[in-house]
């Protein structure tokens, strides 16, 4: 097997999957476009492990730490994005640039520290 056939197409799996995290608003999206690019890497690892004939199949090994990496990932971010649109109705990356809670009216980070040493 030429090792050009699985290098290529991992390059241009990763390639897609780095436009999907650049150019998608959609925090959805964005997973998915992770996800594709880690499939990337493993297509790599697996393609020089069989190239290199590892007698420890060592990147095959690091495959399954990385799909079971990525599964953790998708469970945690998914629940994220599941709450954040509960919180805010949307779950459109650019919007949820605002996510900190808004400041008291008229607060200051020097009145704040003061009140804190008044509270002490």
């Amino acid at each position: 097997m030429h090792l050009a056939y699985p290098a290529v197409l991992a390059a241009l799996l990763f390639c897609v999957g780095l436009y999907g995290v650049l150019a998608r608003r959609n925090a959805i999206l964005v997973l998915m476009s992770v996800e594709l690019m880690l499939n990337a890497v493993n297509l790599n690892l697996v393609a020089f492990d069989v190239w290199l004939r590892d007698a420890l199949h060592a990147g095959q090994a690091l495959t399954l730490f990385t799909i079971a990496i990525a599964a953790a990932e998708i469970g945690i971010g998914l629940a994220i994005v599941l709450m954040v649109y509960r919180n805010r109705g949307t779950s459109d990356v650019d919007r949820l640039r605002d996510t900190a809670e808004p400041a008291e009216s008229g607060a200051t980070p020097e009145s704040t520290d003061e009140k804190a040493e008044a509270a002490a």
